[in-house]
């Protein structure tokens, strides 16, 4: 396909698709998904090679927000059973990471429900990021505390961390049907306060909320402008107890596309595949690796995830290599400018990456009628698999041991 051979060109020349390309990825039909794949795996092994980096996520307090996320099944008012409980002490948080570290993951992410934190929360995450460092030495650090204040972005990137998350979730046009406890420009200010700090930005999306194509390509165009080292994509879960519980709207087949447009879009950048791709990719998970280069292992935060071994061994069987700790994650361009996308064309910088197993959703659609292939989408429903549905009772905050 012209289409596909033109924006592979694209990726390899680092040079950003036009917003028209990136929604035409999303329109392709099912019978063209193994060229769609094969076109986006080619920018993928130019700048990532056939490497995969692990990420291991640790939740330092779980449930109770104050906000009102849709999406989130730690949010107010949310009737899922999820576990519940205040911050992990310093040693504990160790113990869990150490877990993930001993499976390969090359960064933890240490992630805490609520709007923000206060300046003693800073100080514990502070304490922990620290207790990490010194029994594993050249671990990646990622915070993901929500809102950040003047200030405490610094004092993270003092304490030794080497990155922040903070997802956008979804388009400008749709957040506010979402979340109404706080708004997108909080999302974009704490990015920037990150990336000012020093800290290497993760920011990313949650697919599958009822959005149309054009809301996914909004947010994704909106990455590439924030222009974030890394990209997380979320693929909602839909639990029972929280708004979105019935928002079943994705196929394998939908997940990959998106997963390649956002390829597309942000050719040199580290694209993690996130929360809910056990759910949703379900047996062509070891596809996405053609597409992604990044991806958790073992469990997300609320929920649980396949064995770790078994993401061990689906990276093996399809070719790929676990990232080694001394290997540098980004393109040498971009880790010489210190992060950030450098990729030219319409629309300046690229992307971002995220450390949340849930973040955005994205309220029913936008602001005007969607593309007829959009309506054909919406049309195939596919059935709800709540079966895959597992809420996360090992681990950080229990008794048992991690998944990692």
């Amino acid at each position: 396909m012209d289409l596909l051979n033109t924006l592979a060109e694209k990726g390899l020349r680092r040079e950003l698709p036009t917003r028209e390309e990136a929604l035409a990825v999303l329109a392709t039909p099912d019978d063209d998904l193994l060229d769609v794949v094969a076109a986006a795996g080619k920018v993928r092994r130019q700048w990532f090679g056939r490497r995969v980096k692990l990420n291991y996520l640790v939740n330092l307090k779980s449930g109770l927000c104050p906000e009102d996320c849709s999406y989130c099944s730690q949010r107010l008012g949310s009737k899922a059973e999820i576990l519940k409980y205040t911050w992990l002490k310093p040693d504990e948080a160790s113990k869990a990471a150490a877990a993930g570290v001993a499976g390969g993951a090359k960064r933890v992410c240490l992630v805490a429900s609520g709007r923000g934190p206060t300046d003693r929360d800073v100080d514990r995450v502070s304490q922990t990021i620290e207790a990490i460092k010194e029994r594993h030495e050249g671990v990646e650090v990622c915070a993901c505390l929500g809102l950040l204040s003047d200030g405490q972005a610094g004092r993270l990137r003092s304490a030794g961390a080497d990155a922040y998350n903070h997802n956008l979730n979804t388009s400008e046009g749709t957040y506010g049907a979402i979340t109404t406890t706080h708004t997108y420009a909080d999302r974009v200010e704490t990015v920037h306060q990150a990336q000012a700090a020093g800290l290497s930005a993760c920011s990313g999306l949650i697919a599958g909320m009822g959005e149309s194509d054009s809301d996914l390509v909004d947010v994704v165009f909106a990455l590439r402008e924030l222009d974030p080292d890394s990209v997380p994509v979320n693929f909602l879960i839909p639990f029972e107890g929280t708004p979105l519980a019935k928002e079943w709207n994705l196929t394998p087949q939908r997940c990959l596309r998106i997963l390649a447009m956002v390829r597309f879009v942000c050719p040199d950048v580290e694209v993690r595949l996130a929360g809910g791709r056990e759910v949703h990719l379900r047996s062509m998970q070891p596809l996405a690796l053609h597409l992604v280069n990044s991806i958790f292992l073992g469990d997300y935060l609320t929920s649980e995830g396949q064995a770790g071994q078994t993401d061990l061994d689906m990276i093996a069987d399809a070719g790929f290599e676990v990232e080694g700790a001394g290997t540098t994650t980004l393109p040498r361009h971009r880790a010489d400018a210190g992060g950030g996308c450098a990729a030219h064309s319409e629309g300046g910088g690229l992307q971002s990456e995220g450390c949340g197993s849930h973040s955005g959703g994205c309220a029913p659609c936008g602001d005007g009628p969607g593309t007829e292939a959009d309506a054909a989408e919406a049309a195939e429903v596919p059935a709800a698999r709540t079966d895959l549905v597992s809420v996360r009772r090992r681990g950080a905050g229990t008794d048992l041991a991690p998944n990692a």
